[in-house]
């Protein structure tokens, strides 16, 4: 397993951690946003956060790893190929997660759900829908960030490579938008 600050050094390189006034998935703001693309367009640095969270969960005996689009399916994809197994991904269609492209999960299944980053992990509690809604077996969750500091809640043994705590408000409570100064952007892949 890395270590929390060859973890940090890995994203100090590449630029992963983004200081402004951001919107996140979830719709809350933050004065700081984690790219996790920014490293992951490295190889080797997708490789080494992978394997290492792949590390977690090497005696599960999974079956498929599937992810939400568009974050983790890189992420996903790694950790699959690391465990030697199949590989989905969950994507939205008409606003609700779902399996598309001809991809399916069989009933009994085990199945490990991995994501970039969570911060209230909306989007991983949709996957792990789609899992249990087939009928297969969710065997835990790994992330490779989780900016809730272990606040978050998913029913199943749960992983990270990195936790912390990114503070983020609600709009209408948010300081930046308060004072003002600097206009709020959405960096991530879905629109608002």
């Amino acid at each position: 397993m890395l270590s929390r600050e060859e973890i940090l050094s890995i994203f100090e390189k590449t630029g992963v951690l983004k200081e402004g006034h951001f919107i996140l998935t979830s719709g809350r703001h933050s004065s700081q946003y984690m790219q996790m693309a920014q490293a992951l367009q490295y190889p080797e640095y997708t490789s080494t956060l992978c394997a290492s969270l792949a590390e977690s969960f090497k005696d599960s005996q999974i079956d498929v790893v599937v992810s939400p689009a568009v974050g983790g399916i890189i992420v996903g994809y790694e950790i699959s190929r690391v465990l030697g197994v199949k590989n989905v991904f969950c994507e939205r269609e008409n606003g609700q997660m779902t399996l598309r492209r001809g991809f399916e999960i069989e009933p009994g299944q085990r199945v490990l759900v991995v994501e970039d980053v969570v911060t209230t992990g909306g989007s991983v509690k949709e996957v792990i829908s789609v899992v249990e809604e087939a009928g297969a077996d969710v065997v835990g969750v790994g992330v490779l960030v989780d900016r809730s500091n272990g606040k978050t809640d998913f029913g199943y043994p749960f992983y990270s490579l990195l936790s912390i705590e990114i503070k983020s408000y609600d709009p209408e409570e948010c300081p930046l938008c308060i004072e003002g100064k600097l206009p709020a952007i959405k960096p991530g892949s879905r629109s608002l």
